[in-house]
């Protein structure tokens, strides 16, 4: 008796997916070392905060995020590779209270109070925003290219004010781009004297100043709604 054969070839064979439950186990792993690089990074921030970059070793930054050195190791490759990562994540927030300003929709001069003033609350609280100032302040130790400062924050600020001019809030004579350079000049100078003199503490009301100084009329303006 003839048997026939099957006919059906490799390439005909139903395709075998891999299963979800063989994924998974990546996934996870995946998860858990952006969570382990976020920790190291949170972890730099705050030693570079407090301390400097220059009397911060990786070994101080392994013992804040409570792992061996070679564990940040495997993330960042030096301190230098940490201090870029913490001021391009400065850089990073920066822009979104812009944003988070952007969607409150208040009147141009509102607008740039706001975003002073909550810029102001961040450096008071925020680490890795205090991480990242310092960071700008000693760049001359650190040997890495670090993020050119403050020119996009400025930016906000200036097509804020430029706003403001076109829809008659500032007088047509002003200098939407010079009066952006002395707030934010102004800003982060009194960000720094807040900082050295009461650790930030007053630094909202010294941002306040400032507003009611160059701009009194956004505060008249708020005082309208």
């Amino acid at each position: 008796m003839n048997v026939k054969r099957s006919t059906v070839g490799a390439a005909d064979k139903p395709t075998r997916r891999p299963s979800s439950t063989a994924a998974r186990p990546r996934e996870l792993k995946q998860e858990r070392a952006v969570r382990t690089r976020q920790q190291v990074l949170d972890a730099a921030a705050a030693a570079f905060a407090e301390r400097g970059f220059p009397a911060v070793t990786m070994l101080d930054i392994a013992e804040i995020a409570g792992m061996t050195k070679g564990a940040v190791y495997f993330h960042y490759a030096n301190k230098e590779a940490l201090a870029t990562a913490v001021s391009e994540e400065f850089y990073r927030r920066l822009p979104l209270i812009a944003e988070e300003v952007g969607k409150a929709g208040l009147p141009p001069l509102q607008a740039v109070a706001e975003l002073l003033n909550r810029t102001a609350l961040a450096f008071r609280d925020d680490t890795m925003i205090q991480a990242g100032a310092r960071l700008q302040i000693e760049s001359a130790s650190i040997n890495a290219s670090l993020p050119e400062p403050f020119v996009g924050y400025t930016e906000s600020v200036t097509q804020l004010l430029d706003r403001a001019r076109s829809a008659g809030d500032l007088p047509s004579h002003s200098a939407p781009d010079a009066l952006g350079r002395v707030l934010v000049a102004a800003f982060f100078g009194a960000q720094h004297i807040s900082w050295r003199l009461d650790q930030r503490a007053d630094l909202v009301t010294r941002v306040r100043e400032i507003i009611d100084a160059v701009l009194p009329m956004a505060t008249s303006a708020a005082g309208k709604v």
